[in-house]
Parts: C-alpha cells; structure tokens; sequence
C-alpha cells in the first residue's frame, strides 16, 4: 500500500510539473523518461528468453506444455472478447466517414512500415540467426529459440553437464531479478517524468484534434474489456478482480506509462509473484509468453481502425467483413511485438496489404499515444488475469 501511495504521488507531481511549461525542465524529463523506458527494454529481453528456458528445463516440456494450453486458451478466449467488444461498439457508434480535405498524412512515420508486408513481418519471427533477435528485441523469434533451448534441456539425460548448465541459467534469473528489484525501488522518479512528459503533450495540444466517435469506439472498447470482461473471467474461475487488479496495479500504472508491454514485463512478475502470490514456475512461463502474444487492445485497435479506414476507403463494413475482421485482428494481435507503436504499424501493413487509404492512419496518428497508453495497460492487465487463472486452474 505504501508503494501505490507513493507512485500516485509521483504522478500527481509529474503532471503538475508537466503543466507549467517550462521547457528546461520539459526536457529534463523527456531524458529520464527515455533513460527508464531503455532500462526495462534493456532487462525484458533477457527475462523473457531466461524465463522460458529455465521453466522447460526445470519442469520439463510435458509439465509446461499443460501451462502453455491454458495460457493459449485464455488468450484466446479474452483477446476474442477484445475484438468482440469492439466490433459491437463500432457498430452501435457507427463513426462516419471524415471529410476529404482532412485525409493527410506523416510520411515520415507512414512510410516506415509500408514497405513490409504482414507475410514478411510473420517470416521475420523464424530467425536465421542466433545473435540478430537479441540486437532488433524481435519477442517472438527469441521465444522460438527460447522454446528450442528449454525443450532440448529437457530432454537432455541427467547429468553434470546438464545440471551446470541449468544452475548457470537460474543463477543469471536470480540476478537479473535483484536488478529489476533496484530498478523498481527508484521508479517513482521514472513516473513523475512519464507523468510531466504526458502532461506537456496534452497541454502542448497533442490530443487536441480527436476524431470524435472512432476515438469514443476505441477507447469505450477498452475500458469495457478492462473494467468488465475481464473481471467475469476472474470471476468465472473464482477469483476477486478488485484484489488481483490491485495486487497488480504497479505493472499496470506501469504499462500505462511506458506503452510497451515487453518493458512492464519485469514489474508484472515482480507483482505477480510478490504481491499477488503465483507460483514462480507459472509466472515465469506465462507472462512472457502473453507479453508476446495476449494482446487484447491491439485485436480491438486493429479491428476498430481497419473498419474505419477501410469505410473510408469506400470498402462496405458489412456483417461478413466485421467477422472476417475480428480474425484477422485475433490473429495480427497475436503475432505483435509488445512495443510502443507496435499495433499502429501492424494496422498500417495490414492496410496497405489491401490498398486501404492509409493516409487516414495519419490523422490518427496525434491522437494514438492516448489510444496506446490505455491499450497497453488494458493489456498488461490481460496477462495478470490470464496468469491468474492459470495459477488458480494448476492448484
């Protein structure tokens, strides 16, 4: 309790400080706030690659094949839920279509990922070599060999070899777990300069052209997923939302923050395994995987801002289209990496895949650090809930 006091805290200064304008100080802030997020992009890698090995290797692929069925079930089930809720949203808001004169767009970040199709971002996860994931944090092709690895020490007979090799990899764990620790201990200063950062963007009047009803559909999506659907799941297996969500707030105020899943990652174990109680061989096996691959706000911001774009584009959002496009959404969401931005450009490659006009995308652009905060905290806190009903399911 006196950890979340001290965070609110430091969100209250860091918004007060951002709303002063004064840009020394903005500044200062901007280079804190990117020397956090670095740190926990830096500590994310090797605990997720680290996590999976040791828990296959200690537990045996057969053991977690059991966890990885349940993780896979509820990250189905609640990104499904995702792209439901806003399929039904769109329907019901029904946004209209903008005018032509305001379709522009930012070349500098449209033309980033249009070159790159959705078969060659999903190529890229088998990697072709060993050392280039570590150096692009490409998530899922080092969970591919993360997988590789921990499955082959498994299978390898007991021996001296074997056992050096796995204490070698626990005791790498264990101290990259005292490091996120001390991270942790210091963050509130991390917050107050997110908090300031946010502040002064939304003062500088960077969300100040919205688009009105997608932007209601979007958001009005996410917070039904995170304040409704997903305490029924908790509470279809039992459990209280209120107490695991506030067992788990830290990793969400975090997530809110950093806008990257995969950099919350070493706060949602230290919160799952310290606050909430689940076991370590499920923490350690499960959070990385649903970083990866249980991403709730991106199935609904895809679905959402295809629909739109595709209506703009003169494409009729029929009953058809909307379910073909809530699996194509499960789907892209599934294979996105859990950084900032990742499901924008996921869209932006889904759209120019179809010839959509993804000029649209640009005017969504001001807006989309809004839309990706409140995404990414919706999903850090699927993964607690996901984590939560595994530990629950395995007792």
């Amino acid at each position: 309790m006196k950890k979340i006091v001290i965070w609110i805290g430091a969100l209250v200064l860091g918004a007060v400080l951002g709303v002063l304008g004064i840009q020394v100080l903005d500044q200062v802030m901007n280079v804190i706030a990117t020397v956090y997020t670095r740190l926990f992009q830096l500590l994310a890698v090797p605990t997720i690659v680290l996590a999976v090995i040791t828990t296959f290797a200690t537990f045996g692929s057969k053991g977690s094949g059991r966890i990885f069925g349940k993780t896979l079930t509820y990250t189905l089930l609640t990104t499904f839920a995702a792209a439901a809720v806003g399929a039904l949203l769109y329907v019901i808001i029904a946004p209209g279509n903008l005018p032509l004169d305001s379709v522009g767009s930012d070349a500098s970040v449209l033309d980033t990922a249009s070159h790159e199709s959705y078969l060659e971002h999903i190529l890229g996860v088998v990697p072709n070599n060993i050392i280039r994931p570590f150096l692009e944090g490409n998530v899922l092709s080092l969970l591919v060999l993360a997988f590789a690895v921990g499955i082959g020490l498994s299978k390898l007979p007991d021996s001296e070899n074997k056992a050096v090799v796995v204490k070698g990899l626990t005791g790498l764990q264990d101290l990259l777990f005292l490091l996120i620790r001390g991270l942790i201990w210091t963050l509130p200063l991390g917050i107050v300069a997110f908090s300031a950062q946010l502040s002064a963007q939304i003062s500088a009047g960077v969300i100040a052209d919205s688009i009105g009803k997608y932007v209601l559909v979007v958001l009005g999506g996410n917070f039904i997923q995170f304040f409704v659907v997903l305490p029924l799941f908790l509470l279809a297996r039992g459990l209280n939302p209120v107490h695991v969500l506030g067992r788990m707030s830290p990793a969400v105020l975090m997530a809110l923050f950093t806008k990257s899943s995969a950099a919350t990652l070493p706060v949602t174990m230290e919160s799952a395994e310290d606050r909430l109680g689940v076991r370590k061989e499920v923490a350690r096996f499960v959070l990385p995987i649903c970083t990866t691959i249980n991403m709730n706000g991106c199935a609904a911001f895809i679905l959402v801002t295809s629909l739109f774009v595709m209506q703009n584009g003169g494409t009729p959002i029929t009953f058809g289209t909307i379910l073909l496009w809530i699996l194509i959404s499960v789907i892209s969401a599934i294979g996105n990496a859990g950084v900032p931005m990742g499901c924008f450009f996921l869209t932006l490659s889904l759209m120019s895949g179809i010839g959509a006009p993804v000029a649209i995308l640009g005017i969504i652009l001001p807006i989309y650090t809004i839309i990706d905060m409140v995404e990414t905290a919706e999903n850090v806190w699927s993964d607690s809930c996901v984590c939560a009903m595994t530990n629950k399911d395995l007792g």
